[in-house]
């Protein structure tokens, strides 16, 4: 990626807010902190594998080395939704989770969610969704960030348009970083971006995020696959405490 111009990084605001990976790329570097926010369904994934204890590597989606890659880390494998077995019982659907034996560490790749996480070096990297939006706030408040010294950049992962390299501005991400920046403008002094502006305020005027959740796009898409229970984890506001931070290359909880 070229040199990120000044007017995009949002300075000198304490919270901003983008998507994708171009988007962490961009505001990444000179933050204290990185959140993903993949709500369908990466990081939500990643709240309920981290509750049950297992340490979660993040990857991007399987380019063929997912295995090795796995094997290398002594790691089990999440495969797509439609493989699981008795074998692998892990995908990346967060109700297959929830049934699942938890393993001690888990590779759990996507094209999204996953592959920002895996590629946001030299600063702590932190995995929200509507499950846990406020004790991810909570925590990074807890640390002194959010402020123009310390600015925390809020990553909405989006999604791909099928069969195209794309990005889908995806409204559940949007959400779920709104939750993160909500509770954040309320902890600490370092001021919103416009853009962050933007995000509270949709999130703060929702009567019901859940039933919008359901009847988003990428809701409606899980539920015509026959995975409507992903959508029903994703949509447990506020339903988690749990901080998955990664640390040497796993999501653990910092909580």
């Amino acid at each position: 990626m070229t040199e990120v111009p000044e007017w995009a990084k949002q300075l000198p605001t304490g919270i901003r807010i983008d998507w994708g990976l171009a988007g962490a790329r961009a505001l990444g570097p000179g933050s204290a902190a990185v959140v993903v926010v993949d709500v369908l369904s990466f990081t939500t994934s990643v709240s309920v594998m981290v509750e049950a204890g297992t340490r979660v590597l993040p990857y991007p989606w399987r380019d063929g080395d997912a295995a090795a890659f796995a094997a290398e880390q002594n790691a089990e494998l999440a495969v797509g939704r439609s493989a699981v077995s008795e074998q692998q019982p892990w995908s990346l659907s967060p109700a297959a989770l929830r049934r699942a034996p938890a393993p001690e560490r888990l590779v759990l790749p996507s094209p999204n969610g996953s592959a920002i996480c895996a590629a946001v070096t030299g600063i702590p990297v932190l995995a929200a969704c509507l499950r846990n939006a406020s004790a991810v706030a909570e925590w990074i408040a807890a640390r002194g960030w959010g402020t123009e010294e310390n600015p925390v950049a809020v990553i909405a992962a989006g999604e791909h348009w099928p069969g195209t390299g794309v990005i889908r501005p995806a409204v559940e991400d949007w959400l779920g970083a709104a939750a993160v920046i909500s509770v954040l403008a309320d902890l600490v002094p370092g001021g919103l971006s416009p853009e962050a502006v933007v995000a509270k305020a949709s999130y703060d005027g929702l009567a019901d995020v859940p039933a919008l959740i359901h009847d988003c796009a990428s809701g409606r898409e899980l539920t015509s696959k026959g995975f409507g229970g992903d959508v029903a984890v994703a949509a447990e506001v506020e339903g988690s405490k749990v901080v998955p931070l990664l640390v040497d290359g796993a999501f653990v909880d910092a909580a």
